[in-house]
């Protein structure tokens, strides 16, 4: 078994290219793990896609098959060749995909280091899966390590000290270009977390809110929780021309701003599009808007990695820890049905030999119980410094070697259910 990531993100692929390769719905992303699952050498799979990165998690038995099929998919998706994606993808397997997939989850590989959103937008593509039968065992291993990973870095080092996020950037930015915002009016469309950061922040700076979604209830709820006012959707096109500050962040595959929309003002106008696919297409500087795209952020984005690359090393080192952690664990749960029926072996032979020693009148009858415990106590010393030896999860070359050499030896699959044996087990005595 192994893993498998294809990653495209901020760091090699442009804001367009993401555009294409987004999964927007969940339909979307159940219609690919169904694809991917139906190849016989995946087992699991998980698709997270979000405004900075797709990234599809797999567990297969033959990695360049698994690989293939996934390119196919992403092909057929979003209409780029199979070679263009391969050339742009970042690929990990193994111990390199474990560790891609704590570092995502630990945010040392966002945008915005030290931003809080991935860890729940990772947990929500995880239940997706799991709740749709895409991925079980395999991938939850390593979902349940990569989040207590992503604990210890938070708890152990400043990274996520005063949180940030693209939405917290881009009020930011927004101060940057026009000063004191303080009593403008801003429009947020979108009801998802990104818009309701974006109504914090807002808020918090002393701006007149508006919040617009296509369901009210859901605009009204966010509406309800930052202090903001409603606006039905419909209203759109006389909203976007009413607000100085304009920030969009919805999950529409087509744009929902276009330039016969738009109709000139006696203000200055700052807009943002956190939206991947892009949410408003239209010819900025016509208008005289000051329009920003989730990659035009980078210049602040820059200066956060500078500030917290100190506690970046830190997190590495943490991440390591816990990558090397998790292989150990995982080498116990293929060893360790291993020691436990060389001991019920033992155990059996114990019993076997006691038996015939009774029967031949070698030894009474009232001391079978001590003769099989004797016997069997024997036989766990012998056992006993193999079987810690075997627990030396180190060297994982050499681990796989012994699963390998003792299944064979032992004459058993490794994994093999051995609880049909009703011998005793004693996997830690002398």
């Amino acid at each position: 078994m192994h893993y498998l990531i294809v990653s495209f993100s901020h760091k090699n692929s442009t804001l367009a290219i993401r555009e294409k390769l987004a999964f927007v719905d969940e339909t979307a992303q159940i219609r690919a793990m169904e694809t991917l699952n139906a190849n016989p050498c995946i087992s699991e799979s998980m698709v997270l896609s979000t405004c900075n990165r797709v990234e599809i998690v797999c567990s297969c038995s033959d990695v360049q098959a698994a690989s293939d099929a996934l390119f196919a998919l992403l092909a057929g998706h979003s209409g780029l060749s199979a070679h263009e994606l391969h050339e742009r993808a970042d690929i990990f397997d193994d111990e390199g995909g474990i560790h891609h997939l704590f570092s995502v989850a630990s945010s040392l590989d966002s945008m915005v280091v030290g931003e809080t959103q991935i860890a729940g937008q990772l947990k929500d593509a995880h239940k997706l899966s799991v709740d749709n039968g895409f991925s079980a065992q395999k991938i939850g291993r390593a979902m349940s390590y990569a989040f207590k990973c992503a604990a210890e870095v938070r708890n152990a080092t400043n990274i996520s000290s005063k949180p940030v996020s693209i939405a917290s950037v881009a009020v930011a930015k927004v101060k940057e270009s026009a000063g004191d915002i303080s009593g403008k009016k801003a429009l947020v469309i979108g009801s998802g977390e990104m818009s309701v950061i974006t109504c914090k922040h807002l808020s918090a700076q002393g701006v007149d809110v508006t919040v617009m979604n296509r369901t009210f209830e859901k605009a009204e709820a966010i509406a309800a929780e930052c202090n903001a006012r409603v606006r039905s959707f419909e209203e759109i096109s006389h909203a976007i021309n009413e607000n100085e500050l304009l920030f969009t962040a919805t999950g529409s595959l087509a744009p929902i701003i276009t330039d016969d929309m738009i109709k000139p003002v006696p203000f200055d106008r700052y807009w943002f599009d956190m939206a991947v696919p892009r949410d408003i297409e239209c010819d900025a500087a016509l208008w005289s808007i000051a329009l920003f795209y989730v990659d035009d952020l980078k210049e602040i984005v820059s200066e956060n990695i500078a500030l917290r690359e100190d506690e970046a090393k830190l997190s590495y080192v943490i991440i390591r820890r816990h990558v090397v952690g998790f292989f150990e664990w995982l080498k116990t749960l293929s060893i360790e049905p291993l020691i436990k029926n060389m001991y019920l072996k033992a155990s059996n032979a114990a019993q076997q030999e006691s038996m015939r020693v009774i029967e031949n009148g070698y030894i009474p009858k009232e001391y079978e119980y001590a003769l099989q415990k004797a016997t069997f106590q024997a036989l766990k010393r012998f056992l006993h410094p193999f079987a810690e030896r075997m627990r030396d999860g180190s060297d994982p070359m050499r681990v796989d070697t012994l699963i390998e050499s003792m299944s064979f030896l032992m004459n058993q699959e490794e994994g093999s259910d051995l609880s049909q044996n009703s011998c005793t087990y004693y996997p830690k005595g002398k």
